[in-house]
């Protein structure tokens, strides 16, 4: 990069927010890790089950929308919580055909700590920056998504 009050170039910034990214990935991973629970924990897995657990059922194609990944992406991770017994795939009462999602006994009694747990993570990796710069960094991150040749790559990993 050149001298400090010169605009980095577009690599510069990639470069430094794939780093960032990276090594906030690793720490975060590394903390949930930490985490006394009777089943694996991982920021994509707790994303699926908070929004389970927040509409009570959901439909796989308005959960695939909801998290912005692809339904293949979601199956496979649907098919990893079932076989846990945090999932559970169920009929819905207003369509035969349609298949919902919903929490299992085992996911509804233990996923609160566990999402009370990754937010006080992200907390502590988030804590040096001020509302005012949270508020910003977020908008970024946002508009960076919205770009329309980004916005089809993004996926949950």
């Amino acid at each position: 990069m050149k001298p400090n009050d010169a605009v980095p170039s577009s690599i510069d910034i990639i470069h430094m927010l794939v780093r960032t990214t990276h090594a906030i990935q690793k720490e975060f991973d590394a903390q949930l890790g930490m985490f006394p629970t009777p089943y694996q924990v991982s920021g994509p897995r707790l994303r699926v089950l908070s929004v389970v657990l927040e509409t009570g059922s959901i439909r796989m194609n308005e959960l695939a929308a909801r998290l912005g990944i692809k339904a293949r992406t979601l199956t496979d991770l649907v098919d990893a919580l079932e076989k846990e017994q945090l999932l559970v795939r169920v009929q819905d009462p207003q369509d035969r055909r349609a298949i919902l999602i919903q929490l299992t006994e085992q996911a509804q009694a233990t996923i609160r700590p566990v999402l009370d747990y990754q937010t006080e993570i992200a907390e502590k990796i988030l804590g040096s920056l001020t509302e005012s710069d949270r508020r910003v960094f977020y908008d970024m991150l946002l508009s960076l998504s919205k770009n329309k040749d980004l916005s089809a790559c993004i996926e949950l990993k």
